[in-house]
């Protein structure tokens, strides 16, 4: 007799949430990684945005500059050093012999200053060492990523990434979907993070093979990132494919889970929609108040400062002020302009008299409609 497996219409709702919670929990993660790796590896070719030149030059190294030279000039610790002459006192050192005794006297400062609250062993001991002269130097003098760094960092990325498929993996098998394509979206991610893996320590030999690495990185990527959407899918939208089964054999039966859906899309219509509503309003209004108080403490270079104003504009601008307070609103200007606050989530910022005086009409206008 076959034996039919387990799919999301079999389990609870209570293993449902915790499935949805923790494949929410991984994808926001992976973002953040996607982020991180934003952040280390941009700029390393000194064009804006991350291209394979620029992981090319994080393993394989450039001819031009070492990994020191690499990550200050264009790359991701550049934005980390107070000036530029800090910038090009290090690369001109390491154009030179790069002595100790210049590196105690220029270069240690600087490092110690901008760069050693992260490159510590003792903070981060995956970042290189800069807090020592021969901990620079293993970035100063190899123009690749170093051998120990890649092993230490290749282990730590197959247990993690492999723990996090695992995971997803064993939610996905619950989807209800063809077994060959199933079967090739569980295996897919694993193979190419093994690849992906692997291709570090290729294009430290050969820079091409960073084609490879961008490659099987977007591939794992989509292939989890499929596990996590259809699994969300099947979990909460495609519960009860209606057009393609009958519910059931007994039309009572079929009437009550209807009833129970309608009584869910009610519930949805009347308690959780509103709500949605009420944040998307919110957000709405917080995000313009925030554009019209940074365009308030922009804005320095106006025409009507205090002092400068005549004493017809001084009297508006007070006549205006005073039917605003008359209406509960609160008014802050510092010269650059008025700031008036309608509510905790609404603000307006007014950059001339003009301004007020049209603002000052729209609400007067509000009020008397109401």
């Amino acid at each position: 007799m076959e034996t039919r497996c387990k799919r999301f219409e079999d389990i609870s709702i209570s293993e449902k949430l915790l499935y949805s919670l923790c494949l929410m929990t991984i994808g926001i993660g992976y973002l953040f990684a996607l982020t991180h790796m934003v952040y280390t590896h941009q700029m390393r070719d000194g064009e804006p945005g991350v291209s394979v030149q620029d992981v090319m030059i994080a393993y394989y190294g450039s001819h031009n500059q070492t990994r020191l030279g690499s990550a200050i000039d264009g790359g991701p610790m550049e934005p980390n050093l107070k000036s530029a002459q800090d910038k090009q006192a290090i690369l001109n050192w390491l154009q030179t012999d790069k002595s100790e005794q210049q590196y105690a006297e220029v270069i240690a400062p600087i490092l110690n200053r901008d760069c050693t609250g992260c490159h510590t062993p003792a903070i981060n001991p995956s970042l290189p060492n800069l807090s020592t002269y021969a901990g620079v130097m293993e970035v100063a003098k190899s123009k690749a990523a170093s051998l120990p760094s890649l092993v230490k960092v290749s282990h730590i990325h197959l247990f993690g990434i492999a723990f996090i498929l695992l995971f997803t993996g064993r939610i996905f098998i619950y989807c209800e979907c063809n077994v060959t394509l199933k079967r090739l979206i569980v295996v897919i991610p694993f193979l190419a993070m093994v690849i992906d893996t692997f291709s570090w320590f290729v294009t430290r030999q050969i820079p091409q093979f960073a084609y490879v690495v961008v490659f099987s990185g977007a591939l794992m990527g989509l292939a989890m990132g499929a596990q996590i959407v259809i699994s969300l899918y099947q979990m909460w939208v495609n519960v009860f494919p209606l057009p393609f089964r009958s519910l059931s054999n007994s039309p009572w039966q079929d009437w009550l889970v209807f009833r129970k859906l309608a009584d869910l899309g009610a519930l949805f219509r009347f308690s959780v929609l509103p709500l949605f509503n009420w944040f998307g309003l919110k957000s709405k209004q917080i995000g313009f108040s925030l554009y019209q108080i940074s365009l308030y403490k922009l804005n320095n270079c106006l025409d009507f400062y205090a002092n400068n104003q005549s004493l017809q504009d001084q009297q508006q601008v007070k006549q205006y002020s005073d039917v605003l307070h008359d209406y509960g609103y609160a008014i802050v200007s510092n010269g650059n302009g008025w700031l008036v606050k309608e509510s905790l989530f609404c603000w307006h910022f007014l950059e001339s008299i003009n301004k007020m005086e049209q603002y000052v009409k729209t609400i007067q206008y509000k009020k008397q409609t109401r």
